[in-house]
């Protein structure tokens, strides 16, 4: 008898990176983007992503470019959200 186990966050992103035909580099980099991105957000639930996404997703941009001094052109992180929808309407 098997275990029907949800698929986790990232299992789902790396899923449809693949059905994209998304090079094995970038999954990993967006899968690392995320990871990041759900750490600082301290988020516990898939659920909690959706709720308030947008602000979310800039918070962590101004927390990039003031905190950790990442140059605004690294604020492409946003395409892990928009390019496989992990959010509604493709923020």
């Amino acid at each position: 008898m098997s275990s029907s186990k949800s698929p986790t966050l990232l299992e789902d992103v790396r899923r449809v990176m693949r059905l994209k035909h998304y090079s094995l580099h970038t999954e990993r980099s967006y899968c690392e983007w995320i990871k990041q991105f759900v750490k600082f957000h301290h988020l516990n639930e898939r659920a909690g992503l959706f709720e308030n996404c947008e602000a979310k997703i800039e918070d962590f941009l101004s927390y990039l470019a003031t905190e950790r001094k990442v140059a605004s052109s690294t604020h492409y992180v946003k395409f892990p959200f928009m390019h496989i929808n992990l959010v509604p309407n493709g923020i």
